[in-house]
Order: C-alpha cells, then structure tokens, then sequence
C-alpha cells in the first residue's frame, strides 16, 4: 500500500465556509461550562443550520447503503470494507448478514470554491477590528 501525504487547502477551506456560515469554529471554542443549556441549544440550532447550508452548498452526498437502518442486510464475500464497517461479534468470512444500524454517507460531488493567488488558507476568520 501506497501512503500519500493529503494536501490541508481543501480542509482548511471547508474550515474557512464552516467558520463563515456558522461560525461553527467560535462554537468549538467556546467554554460551554459557562453558558446554560438553553442558551447552548439556541446557538446550536444556528450552528446547525449554518452547517447544513455550507455542507448543502459545497457538497453532494448520498447514503452508502440504500437498505432501511434496522433492516437486514447480507455483505457478500468482497464487499467494500471502506463502505461497510463490521460491529458486534464478528466470526468467519462474508457473507455476512447484520442488521443495518447507519447507512453511511458517502461524498459524489464537491464544490469548493477555487482560492485566489496569494491566499492564506490558514486564516480561517480574520480578526475584526472595528473603528
């Protein structure tokens, strides 16, 4: 197997739209010790919807498996293991039947927007002065 090095310009912008439309860094960084717990849900609900925009916006996905969750599924000898990870008490060889506990996801399309030369990916929100 041949490991290659990931580029982070790719991460770091999805950072970037994340940051962006839901301020979703600010959340993660935040004490949430300190706030009460509808306050913490009332940001979430944004953060969540800010999220669910920006992933909306910049990615196409689509569930991996098309099976009902808790239905029964059968995984035949050379199913793909990225696709599918085995839990629970696992003896033998495939084929396997289980019971479906998340169809996964999977990416099919990404739209990221292409970076302007001389672009910092690092910043991922700038720091704001007001005057």
């Amino acid at each position: 197997m041949i490991l290659k090095q990931a580029t982070s310009d790719a991460a770091l912008q999805l950072l970037n739209i994340l940051q962006k439309e839901a301020r979703f860094i600010d959340f993660i960084k935040e004490d949430m010790g300190v706030h009460a717990d509808a306050d913490i849900g009332a940001a979430a609900r944004i953060v969540h919807q800010g999220c669910a925009k920006a992933i909306n916006e910049h990615f196409k996905l689509a569930p991996v498996s098309q099976d009902q969750e808790g239905s029964k599924v059968t995984l035949n000898a050379g199913f793909d293991a990225a696709a599918f990870r085995l839990t629970g008490n696992i003896v033998g060889q495939a084929p396997f039947t289980g019971t479906l506990v998340h169809k996964g996801w999977q990416v099919t399309e990404v739209n990221l927007p292409k970076l302007t030369e001389g672009h910092n990916p690092n910043i991922i929100a700038a720091a704001e002065v007001e005057l």
